[in-house]
């Protein structure tokens, strides 16, 4: 699972999605996919920038609050975690997953009821090779 994250102005904002996939190696490149109906997905169109960040199996529940919803601003919801700000994106980025991406979108794909969001990864900002990713399939996680 992923958490994306985005700064718009004065707030912070992201949810969880669980449509993240690679798009390219060279140059390296992503696509994720948000609900339409979503507030994010009109932040996405007005901020290029946003981060990525692969959770961890240890990170269910800032999947859960990531998720819920009526949450409140991204700051709230990481104010227990360690974290920081992207320097490309200006994103917050929880720390301890598996591994955080920041990313620029090219381009936007209107899809049904979500919108697909492909991005140039403009930096790795961390990389953990001995943590597991949180992988939820059918609405359970996997162990």
């Amino acid at each position: 699972m992923v958490v994306l994250t985005v700064r718009d102005g004065r707030d912070d904002l992201g949810t969880t999605v669980t449509s993240f996939m690679s798009v390219s190696l060279d140059p390296p490149a992503v696509l994720a996919s948000v609900a339409e109906s979503s507030y994010l997905a009109e932040v996405l169109r007005r901020q290029d920038r946003w981060a990525a960040t692969v959770l961890s199996a240890g990170q269910r529940a800032l999947a859960g609050r990531f998720a819920a919803e009526g949450r409140p601003s991204a700051r709230i919801l990481l104010a227990s975690e360690p974290h920081h700000r992207g320097e490309h994106s200006g994103a917050l980025i929880p720390e301890t997953g598996v591994s955080a991406l920041e990313c620029e979108t090219r381009q936007v794909v209107d899809a049904g009821d979500h919108v697909l969001f492909v991005a140039a990864v403009l930096a790795a900002d961390y990389t953990t090779r001995d943590a597991k990713p949180l992988i939820r399939v059918n609405r359970r996680y996997l162990t």
